[in-house]
């Protein structure tokens, strides 16, 4: 049985330390405000040396707000930090936290573009300096990657700036790992996985348990459920700024954590059964794209189409031809993008939340006319509550929101204009189960009035709401499954398969 293996079947898993063991570190009391709003309300939990715990709940119950306590980046308005015998009520800063041997990987990266993998590996840990300090630091990150990535083909002296997203969350996963000087004992991982494949995703679940048996903590903040089921020793729930429940992952099914986050959605979607109705093949778009145009995509009109494979295999660059051509082609630009990486591609940060939405909308096609202040706000209030849009207020920056919440706006967005094709960049990094099975909904209801999807996503579990997939290596199509032929085995073995010529 190989590492991943192991991890899917629970023999890895290290048991959590005797509940009566002293706490490794614990947050007591925590509130945290921001003007009027209570962002944290007596947030308790103590974390025990070598177990992983899981953090569950909707965008903007504080789940990220509360690791910013933990790793010392944002001060709490009241309450303490606990660590062995030291109590911290005043003080607690990330420099602490770092002494303490606490370490974040934070769901927005923190990579310097225009430095190398080693220079940014000096950026966080100083003392690497003097004479060699650069081979010094290229052999720490180096080992680190073999250890959580074999195979990952990655060198510290390649540019951060030229690497996809998915090998940028590598880096900064295993920047956070690396030890330099001061033990590393306490590691969150706020959606590590949201820009990983799942061939890499497992690998890092097998890493955090095997980190656990020899004594590392992790916190892993995660909207997939199956990661915290297969990974987590117990699962805490947030809602609305407070600990709400603790649960043993033992026995622990995913609609009892969903029920516990007061997100339960009655009945399951059945995406079959909307491709089985099927998208008409002769009224469709066609595309011939990739290197020396190899690639021919076709989407039915009113379908959903998915592209699928390893991270970084072209996916990304399709898309964006795609989108390219569309544009060519609809001299009104009736094609609409959803972002992934929101932070480079979608949102405008020094916007308010309603101006990031309202970008898209602003010119009504139909009257040939700019829409006006109270239209926008109806349009941007409706969406809001379909998408349960919280945190703040329309007239906030967009920072404000939480990573989730922003991408939110990004998909209300696109879904609000007038594009009969939606362009989607592994979209749901970030977005809460609860809302998740929204957007399904929200896409077949949309595809089934004619808009037409392509989707691109390392979540093979949503490739299952597509009418058909293809799957992606080296900027080409392996292979086309429709949707009854896309299973977990067929991905796999078509994500290791030579390109069609």
């Amino acid at each position: 049985m190989n590492q991943m293996d192991s991890v899917a079947s629970g023999e890895s898993r290290a048991g959590p330390a005797a509940p009566e063991s002293a706490p490794l570190i614990a947050l007591t009391h925590i509130d945290v405000t921001f003007g009027v709003v209570r962002a944290l309300k007596q947030a308790d939990f103590a974390f025990r040396t070598g177990e992983c715990v899981a953090i569950a709940g909707h965008n903007g119950a504080g789940k990220s707000t509360l690791m910013s306590v933990l790793s010392g980046a944002r001060r709490a308005t009241a309450g303490w930090v606990e660590a062995g015998d030291k109590r911290f009520e005043r003080g607690y800063d990330a420099e602490t936290a770092r002494a303490l041997g606490v370490r974040c990987v934070f769901q927005e990266l923190s990579l310097c573009p225009n430095l190398t993998i080693e220079e940014n590996m000096h950026a966080v840990h100083p003392q690497l300096k003097g004479f060699g300090w650069r081979k010094r630091a290229r052999a720490i990150i180096e080992a680190q990657l073999d250890a959580i990535f074999p195979g990952h083909r990655l060198s510290g002296k390649d540019l951060v700036g030229n690497l996809s997203l998915s090998q940028q969350q590598m880096v900064e996963i295993a920047r956070c790992f690396a030890r330099v000087d001061t033990p590393v004992k306490l590691v969150i991982l706020d959606e590590p996985t949201s820009s990983l494949d799942k061939y890499t995703a497992e690998q890092l679940l097998a890493f955090v348990r095997k980190s656990a048996a020899e004594g590392i903590t992790t916190v892993l903040i995660t909207h997939m459920l199956n990661e915290m089921l297969r990974c987590a020793d117990r699962v805490m729930v947030m809602r609305d700024g407070g600990v709400i429940a603790t649960l043993p992952v033992e026995g622990l099914t995913k609609d009892a954590i969903i029920r516990a986050m007061g997100q339960f959605i009655e009945g399951d979607l059945t995406p079959r059964e909307r491709a089985a109705a099927g998208a008409s093949t002769q009224d469709a778009y066609q595309w011939t794209v990739g290197p020396g145009q190899q690639t021919t995509i076709d989407a039915p009109r009113g379908s959903i189409v998915g592209f699928a494979g390893l991270a970084g295999q072209g996916q990304t660059d399709v898309l964006n031809a795609i989108y390219a051509s569309a544009r060519g082609r609809h001299s009104r630009g009736r094609v609409a993008y959803v972002a992934g990486d929101r932070r480079s591609d979608g949102i405008f940060p020094d916007w308010t939340i309603a101006q990031n939405f309202d970008i898209r909308s602003l010119y009504d096609r139909t009257r040939g006319s700019w829409l006006n202040a109270a239209s926008l706000r109806e349009l941007f209030d409706t969406w809001a509550r379909r998408l349960d849009i919280r945190g703040a207020a329309a007239g906030a920056n967009i920072l404000s929101l939480s990573g989730g919440n922003q991408q939110k706006v990004l998909f209300g967005r696109a879904l609000a204009s007038d594009a009969d094709l939606i362009l989607m960049d592994d979209p749901m990094r970030g977005v809460d189960i609860g809302t998740k099975l929204e957007i399904y909904r929200l896409l077949q209801d949309e595809a089934a009035r004619g808009r037409t999807f392509i989707w691109y996503t390392t979540e093979n579990d949503e490739l299952f709401y597509c009418d058909k997939t293809y799957v992606f290596r080296s900027g080409r199509v392996t292979r086309e499954l429709n949707a009854s032929e896309c299973t977990e085995e067929a991905l796999l073995a078509a994500s290791f398969e030579e390109p069609v010529r």
